[in-house]
């Protein structure tokens, strides 16, 4: 690493960790006299990818961060830095802003899926989607002190397999994934969707416009306000033409795939990576599961799922118990 840094220019840069995400991926900020830059490490990965990710993104009118160098096969990236105003950090200390930092994360959706999708990415088609439900009955169900059922597994699959098939079948614009406030960074020199940093695109596949729209407004991170929300989804609904109950039920469908998911991911990682950290979001993610099954599309489920044992007080404990 520090040879990768000596040719970059940046080997005799200070280095400061920053927090991580739920990836190996480990991030420096490096600083040189009035410059900064991130270093980003990861060897299990494609910084491939990512750099021609980055390329795409800006070349439809968005922020992703420049490149300055790269080693692929050590797994190092040395990126352009956006600083730390994120956009739940920004919400949270200006509440009065947050409508209007969303409908800004809004212009970037409406850019990206007027855009041509991005070549070689995999398509997150209805089966694929339904077929990652199974996180929640093999980690969440048994560390919740729930019983295996695989007939529950199967049906949910299914389920999902049938709902998504009929409210959510378009796979036709690239879908970013972990979009949410604190992949957000806000710009403000720079002007239109570009106000918005992005970060952590490396994941993205091909899939249905809502799908990001649900990952930024159903955050298991942070509370959304009502009115930043609305404004989020009218600000959508207008620049895309799309029909109000369609998206919505297109919503509550993905939702409730990508929730279920998700409780199944937090609930692996509190064992494989020893961070119980993640089990402190379960209650939110489990809250925006519960509403999205409250839609009629979603009728079906409702019964299947009643194994999964809410998040109650002794049901987190057990969570955060390796």
């Amino acid at each position: 690493m520090r040879d990768f840094l000596t040719r970059a220019g940046w080997g005799e840069a200070e280095a400061a960790p920053l927090a991580g995400d739920a990836s190996t991926r480990r991030y420096t900020r490096l600083h040189r006299e009035d410059d900064s830059a991130i270093l980003m490490e990861d060897p299990g990965g494609d910084v491939a990818l990512f750099a021609r990710l980055a390329d795409y993104l800006r070349g439809a009118g968005l922020s992703a961060p420049e490149i300055l160098a790269m080693d692929p096969g050590r797994g190092l990236m040395l990126l352009e830095d956006f600083g730390d105003a994120l956009f739940a950090r920004r919400a949270e200390c200006h509440p009065d802003e947050e409508p209007g930092l969303y409908q800004v994360a809004a212009d970037v959706l409406l850019t990206l899926h007027r855009t041509a999708p991005a070549d070689g990415l995999a398509t997150a088609t209805p089966a694929y989607l339904a077929s990652l439900t199974g996180l929640a009955f093999d980690w969440y169900l048994p560390r919740a002190g729930g019983t295996p059922d695989a007939s529950a597994e199967a049906a949910a699959r299914d389920a999902f397999a049938e709902a998504l098939e009929a409210h959510a079948p378009e796979a036709g614009v690239t879908v970013l994934r972990d979009y949410h406030a604190e992949n957000l960074v806000w710009l403000p020199d720079r002007d239109g969707p570009r106000r918005a940093g992005l970060l952590d695109f490396q994941d993205a596949w091909i899939g249905h416009p809502a799908y990001d729209l649900v990952s930024l407004l159903q955050d298991a991170r942070r509370d959304v306000g009502d009115a930043a929300a609305a404004a989020c989804l009218r600000h959508y609904l207008d620049g895309s033409g799309l029909e109000a109950q369609r998206l919505e039920t297109a919503c509550a469908v993905l939702g409730a795939q990508r929730n279920l998911r998700i409780l199944g991911v937090f609930a692996r990682l509190a064992v494989t990576r020893a961070n119980p950290r993640y089990i402190d979001l379960v209650p939110r993610v489990w809250h925006h599961l519960q509403s999205d099954l409250a839609h009629p599309a979603l009728a079906k489920l409702r019964g299947i799922l009643d194994v999964l044992p809410a998040p109650t007080p002794s049901v987190l404990e057990r969570l955060r118990t390796p």
